[in-house]
């Protein structure tokens, strides 16, 4: 027998309102926004040159195409659950309706890290460019306060200093965590701040920088393979997608707000696609200039790729604006990913699969504040004493992994529950789930081993503390709400 969250189960939840319950705040508008302040960030300011300069070449442009079109897919099926189950829990809380508790687990721990690791990471890229911005300023911050203990680095005088904690990475994490305490509705404004001032400096970059492409830069625009797999050729290009795709979870951050959505049988599919397309279409052509402006060999080992073009035009003074809008594009995609990462496991708890106390909103903001705050610490730890390494594989695998789901998800229900309700529902199935399983698994395939042992281990340890914790205190097993394999989704009772 498996164990599912039935739809009549979910649907309540959805309609709650009142104390204990999400306040629904988010507009269509906001909902687009948030996919592009998760979406817009890390991906395009820095992975966009380290996927050129050693993978793609200047077909990094093809790489984002072959993501979006697996986003596409994904997202479309996406939009089908975020309209039909509006409630906070995204790709957990699909799985959980569609393939049961385990593989709701599965998922719902995969996106834990994803969320967490990914804020880190950009935690720790912010603190980098905090830095430089100051330092046009003569504000020097003491390099042992912004780097991990693993990490040295030799002043001017060719000293070596070692590092004691990121402080920067600590900071605008427990700033941005306290934010969302606060309220969705205050962090949403802040973040729509954010998004207009980093799309207008993207829309500038683009605008300026096209005049000065030489096109002896794009040949050959798909650089011949090293004989190795991923080091250019198509491989390269593929290889590139899979490490790209990190930039592209800003759609299913917006599926976990959507039980804060105030319309979000419609607000949740216009968010979910129309923050794809305007980023996507942003990424192909920020990295067409990019690559266009200076050779693609240039961003190798660059911290900012997107300075090192802006220096082959006359405008070099765009240097501080571009950091200015790369500490607002990190800022907004670290509190998406902080607000998904609590939402998820806000629904968890909810579910008794984590402790109770996280599903707790605070009496005055109706926010899950205890989750804010847990990942607050947990974040921060990562932020302030892990070196910066290649982790855009790590995020970058856990979403495919979740796309996985819900496209198989959307299969599932279609045959399950064919005359439930659907607001928005998923053309061509089962051809666009089938395609999303299809690119994501490929996707998945083209990253190194070393991410698949390392999402193995992770794993691991999920599946110990759902046996020795989650299945002991799941509501659904305690109250004997479940169904079999074969009949559609009706709750038993004992």
């Amino acid at each position: 027998m498996r164990f599912k969250k039935p739809l009549d189960v979910l649907l309540k939840e959805a309609s709650a309102t009142g104390e204990g319950s999400l306040k629904r705040t988010l507009t269509s508008f906001n909902l687009v926004a948030l996919g592009i302040g998760a979406i817009i960030g890390a991906g395009l300011f820095s992975l966009t040159g380290l996927a050129a300069a050693n993978n793609a070449g200047p077909a990094v442009t093809i790489s984002f195409m072959i993501g979006a079109i697996g986003c596409a897919f994904a997202g479309l099926c996406y939009a089908e659950f975020a309209s039909m189950i509006p409630i906070a829990g995204s790709a957990y809380t699909y799985s959980y309706a569609t393939m049961g508790e385990f593989m709701a687990w599965v998922i719902g721990w995969d996106l834990i890290l994803e969320y967490a690791l990914g804020a880190a990471t950009v935690s720790i890229s912010w603190s980098q460019y905090l830095v430089k911005f100051l330092h046009y300023f003569d504000i020097t911050i003491p390099p042992q306060l912004t780097m991990s203990p693993w990490e040295t680095v030799t002043l001017a005088d060719g000293t070596v200093v070692s590092g004691m904690m990121n402080l920067p990475a600590v900071f605008i994490i427990i700033c941005l965590s306290l934010l969302l305490i606060r309220g969705t509705r205050e962090s949403a404004f802040i973040n729509n701040l954010l998004v207009v001032l980093k799309v207008a400096v993207v829309l500038v970059f683009i605008a300026v920088g096209w005049g000065y492409i030489n096109p002896a830069n794009h040949v050959p625009y798909i650089p011949e393979n090293t004989g190795k797999f991923g080091e250019f050729g198509w491989s390269g290009v593929l290889r590139a997608s899979g490490l790209v795709f990190f930039a592209f979870i800003g759609f299913d951050a917006v599926s976990t707000a959507a039980q804060e959505a105030k319309n979000p049988k419609v607000g949740m599919p216009v968010g979910i696609i129309g923050s794809l397309v305007i980023c996507t279409i942003l990424y192909v052509l920020f990295s067409h200039v990019m690559t266009g402006v200076a050779n693609y060999k240039e961003f190798k080992d660059s911290a900012a790729p997107v300075a090192v073009a802006i220096a082959k035009t006359p405008y070099a003074w765009l240097q501080k604006a571009i950091i200015v809008a790369i500490l607002a594009g990190y800022t907004s995609v670290i509190l998406v990913m902080l607000m998904g990462q609590s939402r998820i496991f806000y629904t968890m708890s909810k579910d008794g699969l984590v402790p109770k106390a996280f599903s707790n909103l605070h009496r005055k903001f109706q926010t899950p504040y205890k989750s804010n705050l847990l990942f607050a610490g947990f974040v921060s730890l990562f932020g302030a004493f892990v070196p910066v390494r290649v982790v855009g594989e790590m995020v970058s695998i856990g979403t495919l992994f979740a796309f996985v789901l819900v496209c198989v998800g959307v299969l599932v229900i279609r045959k399950t529950d064919p005359q439930l309700p659907r607001p928005f529902k998923t053309p061509w199935v089962p051809f666009v789930p089938v395609m999303g399983v299809i690119i994501c698994v490929i996707m998945m395939l083209a990253l190194p081993a070393d991410t698949w042992l390392r999402l193995a281990g992770w794993m691991l340890l999920g599946l110990i503390i759902y046996l020795v914790y989650g299945k002991k205190h799941s509501v659904i097993r305690n109250q004997g709400n479940s169904v079999t394999l074969d009949p559609p989704t009706t709750p038993f009772t004992k």
